[in-house]
């Protein structure tokens, strides 16, 4: 559509207008006299980039392609059109957001908002969302002409397109910043891992058990398993959070907490839920939480990653398609604000302590014998303590108020963001904190060395006491410590947890369906293995699902190296 207005107040005596069939609508509908619109003559007017035979302001305009949103409401809802350039015509209709990248500051968002305020005095839009530059690994600008970028059909083949989407969207890109990608999207491969893949994990492992046993599960939040109520309120916080953040367009926001949701999901929930999952008590209302999670998480992440939580939602409920249903309610999940906050706190301890194993050399299938959780507050853990002695995998757990027996307090100073402002006093200031001659005053703020520190600009953290094996809680306000004394005991349950590790993975490299039983036959040339073997025979044969367990007369199988000795075995379908 070309329409020619008033240029520099220079008009030929001559009218140009589209067509009615190219405008889509009739001339007279158009609510101005249109008799006054010229055609400008190329021959007297010359344009940036040679003669044309008439201005475009649609297209040779810069600031043109803003005129929808200066279109009046009313004669939206009736189909038709009227002009942003032609003052008076209508008022001005502010788009809900616009967007483009950094260079458009002033050549767009800039010039729309001189256009609305001088042309009407209103603004011409209600946000404006300004993204970065995305750049190659030399750090120059993606080019058709340089073709410095992996090529999109390749991407889509390889790593899917939603890949590619979250890539983007999840990335600093849509703060503002730079994102560099590299030329073969390793970067892009890279990014899957953090929401798609654990998303379809979680959907595959509920297929695959559901379908082993014909589970047929429906959306249910009624179960008062512990796990099945924390899982479902966490749900509950994440559909708040979500929906705060996505109507304030914060998108990197709201993929760090699906990213963070998935990982609880997958690596908490699933993993401490296995056993119901597998045919233990409760399996109905695992499955049903499992699946009514899945489906809420698919319809909140549908505008995220569109394809592959199509793809599961209609695989999963058999509907026409997840992006055809409704934003999920979080007010129809139940919300458990203290049971989140406790189970969350269960997770810092569990991770704190194998953090701490990991640190000491020692593998998270060896027992311990006890674990020493300090702080204040800390009574609401005992509900728990049967669920982190096996995460953990200790015998007892012991909880103390009392810090000072085990920690200790030092003081740490954010210095990147004090040190411009203290200057020549950051010297005193350090000192003083490693003297510990600083105060905490009633307001939060610190008091050191004769200056104030604003809370952000400095943090109390704990650190264990010489000669114990402990770490600090993300939050600092408990200790976990870690009793790292192993017994010949403890060694051989460490034994039979490691052969259950190498036997449930030979079985799916046999390709064993998760049901199928087994006859179990064992040799090794170690005394204690064969004695860690034969005293944990039960909880082997339990764990593998075996029918048999026998000790054989020669080396045969698979072999793995356990300790300072190996076993050798071999399993058979029953």
């Amino acid at each position: 559509m070309r329409i020619i207005g008033d240029v520099h107040g220079k008009m030929d005596d001559y009218l140009s207008i589209a067509s009615e069939a190219e405008m889509s609508i009739q001339i007279g509908d158009l609510g101005f006299d249109y008799s006054r619109l010229k055609r400008l003559n190329p021959k007297k007017h010359k344009f940036i980039g040679g003669n044309h035979d008439n201005y475009d302001l649609y297209e040779d305009c810069p600031h043109a392609m803003g005129h929808w949103g200066l279109i009046n409401d009313e004669m939206q809802l009736k189909r038709k059109e009227k002009f942003w350039f032609m003052r008076g015509a209508f008022s001005i209709n502010a788009a809900d957001f616009i967007v483009e990248y950094i260079a458009q500051t002033r050549g767009w968002f800039y010039t729309l908002m001189v256009l609305g305020t001088a042309l009407f005095d209103k603004p011409p839009f209600k946000m404006c969302l300004c993204h970065g530059v995305v750049l190659d690994e030399d750090n120059q600008k993606l080019s058709k002409r340089l073709s410095n970028y992996p090529s999109p059909n390749e991407v889509f083949d390889r790593n899917g397109a939603d890949a590619l989407r979250w890539f983007l969207v999840s990335s600093p890109i849509l703060k503002g910043g730079n994102l560099s990608i590299d030329r073969h999207g390793t970067e892009i491969a890279k990014s899957a891992r953090k929401a798609l893949i654990p998303l379809w994990n979680a959907f595959n492992f509920f297929c695959l058990y559901a379908n082993a046993d014909g589970i047929k599960a429906s959306v249910d939040t009624s179960s008062e398993d512990v796990l099945d109520r924390y899982i479902l309120a966490k749900m509950q916080e994440l559909l708040e959070e979500l929906t705060f953040l996505m109507n304030n367009n914060d998108i990197v926001g709201a993929c760090k907490k699906v990213e963070v949701f998935l990982e609880i999901l997958n690596n908490w929930y699933i993993r401490r839920s296995r056993t119901r999952f597998w045919g233990g008590e409760g399996q109905k209302e695992a499955f049903d939480t499992l699946y009514t999670v899945l489906t809420v998480l698919c319809r909140a992440t549908a505008p995220l990653m569109p394809l592959i939580t199509e793809h599961i939602y209609r695989s999963l409920t058999n509907e026409e398609s997840v992006h055809l249903t409704d934003w999920p309610d979080a007010k129809k999940l139940k919300a458990d604000h203290e049971l989140v906050a406790t189970m969350d706190k269960v997770r810092d301890i569990c991770s704190v302590a194998k953090a701490i194993r990991e640190e000491k050399g020692l593998r998270n299938r060896l027992p311990l014998a006890s674990m020493t959780v300090a702080g204040e507050g800390l009574s609401q853990l005992q509900d728990f303590f049967g669920l982190i002695e096996d995460e953990v995998n200790i015998k007892e757990i012991r909880l103390v108020d009392d810090l000072s027996e085990y920690a200790e307090r030092f003081l740490y100073i954010f210095t990147p963001k004090v040190g411009k402002r203290l200057g020549k006093h950051m010297k005193a200031v350090i000192a003083a904190s490693k003297t510990n001659d600083w105060e905490i005053m009633s307001d939060g703020k610190l008091c050191i060395a004769e200056q104030i520190l604003d809370i952000g600009e400095f943090e109390e953290r704990l650190l264990p006491k010489e000669g114990m094996s402990g770490g600090a809680m993300p939050d600092n306000t408990a200790i976990v410590i870690l009793d790292t004394d192993t017994t010949p005991e403890l060694e051989r349950e460490g034994i039979s947890r490691d052969f259950v590790r190498f036997i449930q993975s030979y079985r799916k490299e046999k390709d064993l369906n998760v049901s199928d039983r087994i006859n179990l036959t064992f040799n090794t040339d170690s005394d204690d293995i064969d004695k860690a073997l034969e005293e944990h025979a039960t909880y082997i044969k339990e764990q593998v699902l075996a029918v048999s367990m026998e000790k054989a007369h020669e080396s045969n199988g698979q072999t793995e190296k356990i300790g300072k000795g190996s076993v050798s075995f071999e399993i058979s379908k029953v």
